[in-house]
Formats: structure tokens, C-alpha cells, sequence
């Protein structure tokens, strides 16, 4: 229950649910064109539309690395998870190269499964000016899907 703690005492706080467990669609850009004939689409009911069958979620929402070394390579997964009804394809706009960002994974349909995105940063000051404090990057990462793009924040401070 969400109502007591691990040791059965009532909660003094409420419990905040995960975006994804709550059914909400954060930081997505719906796309214009929702229907395509070649896709996989299954018919379920006459009331269903292709907006209801296909849906991403990421696990995490967002990513965050923390403070890193300059000069240092980190990674991270991502989980990109189908909940929809249908397989659906997606791509990731690669980040621009300053941002020291990459993404790696497999390309092709998902469905009924899930992929993994695995995020790599590779730690560097951007204006190579060394401020003696720690310089933030920050940078929304587009991954374009049949129906929508989904924006996977990464945040980063390099020492």
C-alpha cells in the first residue's frame, strides 16, 4: 500500500509515482503524419486509433552524470520500452560533436519489447577556458518515432 513505509508505519509524506507509471507522455513532440500504411498495424476495435497502439516509454525520463572528469569517457543504458499494441520504428538524432555526446543502439522494429540506448559522454569544456568551477552541459536528446519524438534530457557537470 502507498499508504505505509517499508516498516508499516503510516506515511507522513505522499508517495510520487515515476511519469511512466502514472501514464504521463513527458517531454514528447507529437508528429504530423500519425498513419502509414507499410507500418504493423493491428486492428483491435474500430474505436482504436494508431495514436492509442503505439507508445514509448524511457526509462529513465531523464539522465543525470553527475560531476565528471575532464577528459574522461562515461556511459549510461537507457531503456526505451514499447507499450503500445504495435511494433513501431524510431532513430536517435545523433547530438552535434561539442556536446560530447553519442548514442549507441541497435536499430529496427520494436515490439512488444524493449531497446537499449546506451548514452556515452565524453567529458570536455567547451569553450576551453578552465573557470576553475564546474561547467555544465546540458542537451535534449531526439529520438523520432512513427508517431512522436521523445526527448531524453542529459545533464552533466565537468570538473
Amino acid at each position: 500500500s502507498l499508504m505505509v513505509d517499508v516498516t508499516g508505519q503510516t506515511r507522513k509524506e505522499k508517495v510520487i509515482l515515476p511519469s511512466y507509471l502514472q501514464g504521463k507522455k513527458a517531454n514528447t513532440i507529437p508528429n504530423k503524419k500519425i498513419e502509414d500504411p507499410a507500418s504493423g498495424k493491428v486492428s483491435i476495435s474500430s474505436l482504436a486509433t494508431r495514436q492509442d497502439l503505439t507508445s514509448f516509454h524511457l526509462i529513465p525520463p531523464r539522465v543525470t552524470f553527475g560531476v565528471l572528469k575532464e577528459g574522461c569517457t562515461y556511459a549510461t543504458t537507457v531503456i526505451m520500452k514499447n507499450v503500445g499494441v504495435n511494433f513501431s520504428r524510431f532513430r536517435v538524432k545523433q547530438p552535434p560533436p561539442y556536446t560530447g555526446l553519442r548514442v549507441m543502439y541497435t536499430p529496427g522494429p520494436v515490439a512488444g519489447l524493449q531497446v537499449e540506448l546506451e548514452i556515452e559522454i565524453f567529458a570536455m569544456l567547451i569553450g576551453g577556458k578552465d573557470t576553475g568551477g564546474p561547467e555544465e552541459v546540458s542537451h535534449n536528446i531526439e529520438i523520432l518515432t512513427e508517431t512522436e519524438t521523445l526527448l531524453l534530457p542529459v545533464k552533466a557537470n565537468i570538473l
